[in-house]
């Protein structure tokens, strides 16, 4: 189904909000569209809908199982926009959100199903979910001048850190259960990216509800859906392997002249695998077994 606009979708076919987990992803270039659908389909997401500009093409069998919408990414505030109006549109669900060329992997996705995963999460009276957002990148950029190659994907093995996340004000204390994530890409080629983008964490799987809104900083206005943890125990993480700021820094006149290579002694071919993740400590199985 296709839908000219947000306003269209949300008047004529806001009926597929009613069930949940839902998959928002906005495309923002021709890259990889395709496969990011196809690879959160397998999730089983009850909805899956791509909001991306009318020029673009989805493959046959994907356009005849997704939402459709006809969106311009490069719109101000274009993802918070569209994510704030679903949630307005769909309060008690699940959501979820990414670009393409991003993919979603949780402890072990290959067997068990987002619906499964998010029914544990809610049993622990968690509303939102800390995803980390891991670089990937190609081995070899003369071969893949946008960075992008699936077959020869790559990530970095270490260099993530976190630092406690400031109080609002300066007299204030760090805010409780919240963390600024830093690594990969960002961190290795910091001199190309803003401060304020170099942050790793998104909260990318939440429930929504009344009066939520999602800010630029990819963090909500509810303090406790950025906590990584309740205060008991630790709970799920997932991550957001995503190729999109690999593909950023070669498209960049700035730094594609001063990038010949993503690759050092730390990368290590992504294995497109919950567990390689699980081992490196880039997302937490919680208390699910």
């Amino acid at each position: 189904m296709q839908y000219r606009s947000l306003d269209h979708f949300l008047s004529e076919g806001q009926a597929a909000l009613a069930k949940g987990p839902i998959a928002l992803i906005l495309v923002e270039d021709d890259v990889e569209i395709d496969t990011t659908v196809r690879h959160h389909q397998q999730y089983r997401f009850s909805q899956v809908i791509v909001l991306m500009p009318p020029s673009f093409e989805l493959a046959r069998d994907v356009a005849g199982t997704v939402i459709r919408i006809d969106y311009d990414p490069d719109r101000d505030l274009a993802l918070e926009t569209a994510v704030n109006r679903m949630i307005d549109a769909a309060p008690g669900q699940w959501l979820y959100f990414c670009y393409n060329a991003e993919y979603l992997f949780y402890p072990f996705c290959e067997t068990r199903s987002i619906g499964e995963m998010l029914g544990f999460h809610t049993e622990e009276r968690r509303d939102a979910m800390l995803t980390y957002v891991v670089d990937l990148y190609a081995e070899d950029l003369d071969r893949y001048p946008n960075a992008v190659s699936l077959d020869q994907a790559h990530m970095d093995r270490s260099g993530y850190y976190a630092l406690a996340r400031p109080g609002d004000t300066i007299e204030a204390p760090p805010k409780d259960r919240q963390l600024d994530f830093y690594g990969g890409l960002r961190w290795r080629f910091e001199e190309h990216v803003p401060a304020s983008r170099r942050r790793i964490d998104r909260i990318s799987l939440f429930k929504a509800k009344p009066g939520l809104r999602l800010q630029t900083n990819f963090t909500f206005n509810d303090e406790e859906y950025n906590t990584y943890a309740c205060p008991w125990h630790h709970n799920l993480t997932a991550a957001v392997c995503s190729f999109r700021t690999a593909k950023a820094l070669k498209r960049n006149p700035g730094s594609t002249f001063d990038i010949h290579t993503f690759k050092w002694h730390n990368s290590a071919p992504f294995e497109w695998h919950s567990r390689q993740l699980l081992d490196l400590g880039l997302m937490e199985p919680g208390q699910w077994f």
